[in-house]
């Protein structure tokens, strides 16, 4: 049996990625039913239990940001966890996912990525299998409906449309600014109204872009002794 620490499958999760930073009314939903599923009791073997959950949505929506929220959440109730992706998985062998069915909380990313790919299409399936006989719970992101996505093994299919599904909705204007001021006030930064608004109307409006650009104004803030102003926006981002 292979343990993930053992294929260095640990990765550091991102501090300020977590449930109470997805600012997102109307993926409220999604993200208590995340609760729910990982909250749910591991001792218990009822033929109603679901062990997978299927996320989906469009590329920056924020599903990677629920992956690494759900392992900090996990950690939180004593259950162990590792998330990883299938953009550095598919580089592997399919070994690499040997083992997992041992840890209570498996996330993985971009399951699109496989579409094509048989080999690693039959080791997910198997994965599956294995997580629902050792009673584990396993979270899996897709930027299209499980149907739509170009999966030819049709086990492997039925078996992400089996579990829980939510499609993430992109966050709106107003939701974008909301999350870009509560981040700012995690990094100890002021963001005023018309400072974070001028990124949104300048940059990038993908939130994974605009917390890039907060972080690289945060250290030249810190480098410079500077405040966030507009100015200085324009100094340093144009």
């Amino acid at each position: 049996m292979k343990i993930a620490s053992q294929l260095a499958l640990s990765v550091q999760l991102p501090d300020d990625e977590t449930f109470s930073s997805f600012q997102s009314i109307a993926n409220y939903p999604a993200v208590e039913q995340l609760k729910a599923f990982i909250n749910v009791d591991n001792t218990c073997t009822t033929s109603s239990q679901v062990n997978s959950f299927y996320l989906f949505g469009l590329s920056g929506v924020g599903k990677s940001h629920l992956l690494h929220a759900s392992c900090t959440y996990a950690e939180k109730q004593g259950l162990s966890s590792v998330c990883l992706s299938f953009s550095e998985l598919k580089q592997l062998s399919v070994e690499v996912l040997d083992g997992l069915e041992h840890i209570d909380l498996i996330c993985l990313d971009d399951v699109q990525l496989i579409a094509g790919d048989k080999v690693w299409q039959q080791a997910v399936f198997d994965l599956f299998n294995r997580v629902v006989e050792h009673n584990k719970r396993l979270i899996i992101t897709g930027d299209q409906s499980a149907l739509q996505l170009g999966i030819n093994l049709a086990d492997l299919v039925s078996r992400l449309s089996w579990g829980m599904t939510e499609q993430i909705k992109p966050l709106d204007d107003e939701e974008k600014l909301i999350a870009l001021k509560f981040r700012a006030q995690q990094r100890g930064l002021l963001l005023s109204d018309d400072v974070a608004k001028y990124l949104l109307s300048h940059l990038s409006r993908k939130m994974s872009h605009l917390i890039a650009a907060l972080s690289e104004l945060d250290e030249a803030s810190i480098r410079e002794q500077r405040k966030i102003t507009i100015p200085f926006i324009k100094d340093i981002l144009f």
